[in-house]
């Protein structure tokens, strides 16, 4: 409101006024610098959010595969490749069932986006085995009846992979640490420990 000493005919704005005038302001500005406008000032290229072609090396082999970017690389996998081996449990990058190895790396799919690992070497538990031949891992699970409902095999796996790919004759502890990203709800820690101190000679894949 104006003051009391205010002058007939000076400029006077109240707080509706005010507040309305601003409100204004902000709503033209958001319109005039859109978040693309800004995306391409700063030299970004956006995509989406429809499908747009993506390549992705996996096992060995080149997949052209058409997503929309939020798609994950569990879900490019599963639905668009038919390679079911890893399994969707949590769904949130904390129990590890979906674990596959990228550039060496175990990561959880569930919470990386296939467009983001374009370029890079993927390996998920579908192409471990030489043809009827296991990978090591895979056999030492079986020998050493380190599964039961086989949800979190695959996870634990490639899990295992990566840390003999790293370390080829692991101490405990780093056995504890390298699959410690990993949850068994049937228990069977004790069996997959034994398996993974029973392989000898894994190489980098």
């Amino acid at each position: 409101m104006a003051g009391k000493d205010d002058k007939k005919g000076a400029f006077a704005v109240n707080r509706r006024e005010f507040l309305k005038s601003a409100g204004v302001v902000g709503a033209v500005s958001a319109v005039v610098t859109p978040p693309e406008a800004e995306a391409q000032a700063a030299g970004v290229r956006p995509v989406g959010p429809g499908e747009v072609p993506v390549s992705l090396m996996v096992n060995g082999k080149r997949l052209d595969l058409k997503i929309e970017p939020r798609v994950t690389l569990l879900d490019a996998l599963r639905m668009r490749a038919d390679l079911t081996g890893n399994k969707r449990v949590c769904d949130r990058g904390t129990c590890g069932a979906c674990t596959m190895i990228v550039d060496g790396r175990a990561v959880y799919s569930c919470s990386t986006l296939a467009i983001e690992v374009q370029g890079k070497t993927i390996r998920n538990v579908d192409g471990l085995a030489n043809g009827a031949t296991l990978h090591p891992v895979q056999q030492a699970f079986c020998d050493k009846d380190a599964l039961m409902c086989g949800f979190c095999t695959p996870g634990f796996i490639m899990a295992s992979v990566a840390l003999l790919e790293k370390h080829p004759s692991p101490t405990p502890d780093q056995i504890k640490k390298g699959l410690d990203g990993n949850i068994c709800r049937c228990g069977t820690f004790s069996r997959i420990y034994e398996a993974v101190s029973s392989v000898k000679g894994v190489t980098r894949g």
